[in-house]
């Protein structure tokens, strides 16, 4: 796996100069009505990504990338939570000989639904948190995050001991090979999977809601890339695949979930799902299990034995922008 490199996923301005969309990346910008001459040459028919962007008005994010080409049967395909389950079966075939064709192994695609009794809760240790980026390093291989260009759901903080939670002046760029530096502390952020989440209301297609369990999921196939999600969640955990992802095949993790760490395609939304191939399978995300100080908690959050409400029953806890009443899965706390 090549070494992190925070801001490699660059997104090059438009070179339109009368264009205002912020990350366009696209040489002519389609939100501005472009510089260069249409093509005399016959146009393909719009996909549904495409047309559905045209519909509710998102032509930059299909100029930069946002809407992508989809096959025939993709473009049939309803939205995973509407379809019964001889539908769900017959996708499911399908994406699995699609991916184990493609990566040259067998791949395969789970449906595992949400467990009863159960909603997922996460407690982060800031007192222990050392930045080594280790979990970083496991959630992209565990949830075939592209390499190149390089999709990070987690990203890890360098904060000042002095300024404390000071997300304005915090550091993503450190070095991981020097920590834990004097003076300093580290705050991972990844999706805090809010009770009251921005980013679902946000959507205009109802492609990302939130599951019995308390997981917030997205449909890939039903994304159409508009980054409305993206635009709502002050927390930045929503990232966008501006180019084709690229996972080598010897490195594809072969198990995965429809609505978690499935491949995905160019102009799609993902995130942070607590690894949902594995929690619904009684076992730990895998940032949970390579922390090498224990600085991570994970349990069900309706079981007073659990280790994460211990945690908010004994310990000094606190969420990431309590100010927006997003009410967080995710919370963070001094365990020293």
């Amino acid at each position: 796996m090549k070494p992190f490199r925070p801001g490699h996923e660059s997104r090059s301005p438009c070179a339109d100069p009368s264009c205002s969309v912020s990350g366009c990346g696209s040489d002519t910008c389609a939100a501005s009505g472009g510089s260069t001459p249409p093509s005399t040459a016959a146009q393909p028919l719009p996909d549904r990504r495409e047309f559905l962007c045209a519909v509710i008005g998102c032509a930059a994010a299909a100029a930069s990338g946002g809407c992508s080409d989809l096959t025939h049967t993709s473009w049939f395909r309803g939205r995973f939570r509407e379809m019964s389950d001889a539908e769900k079966k017959d996708v499911i075939a399908d994406l699995e000989k699609q991916h184990s064709e493609r990566f040259a192994k067998a791949v395969t695609v789970g449906a595992e639904p949400p467990l009863e009794g159960v909603e997922f809760g996460y407690a982060l240790d800031i007192s222990r948190c050392i930045g080594c980026r280790r979990c970083v390093y496991a959630c992209v291989e565990e949830n075939n995050q592209s390499r190149d260009p390089q999709v990070h759901w987690i990203r890890v903080l360098e904060l000042d001991k002095d300024k404390g939670i000071d997300l304005a002046h915090a550091n993503p760029y450190y070095d991981a090979e020097k920590v834990p530096r004097d003076g300093h502390f580290y705050l991972p952020v990844a999706c805090q999977q809010c009770q009251n989440p921005p980013c679902v209301k946000s959507c205009p297609v109802g492609a990302t809601w939130t599951e019995a369990d308390g997981i917030v999921v997205i449909d890939y196939d039903w994304c159409i890339g508009c980054r409305c999600c993206m635009s709502a969640c002050p927390y930045g955990a929503r990232h966008i695949n501006l180019m084709e992802p690229h996972i080598p095949a010897e490195e594809l993790n072969p198990k995965t979930h429809y609505l978690g760490n499935r491949p995905r395609m160019k102009g799609v939304v993902e995130k942070c799902t607590f690894c949902i191939q594995r929690v619904r399978n009684g076992r730990y995300p895998a940032c949970v299990e390579v922390c090498p100080v224990g600085a991570r908690k994970f349990g069900n959050l309706l079981d007073p034995s659990s280790e994460v409400r211990y945690v908010i029953e004994h310990k000094r806890v606190f969420v990431l922008r309590s100010e927006l009443n997003t009410r967080p899965r995710f919370i963070y706390f001094y365990g020293l």
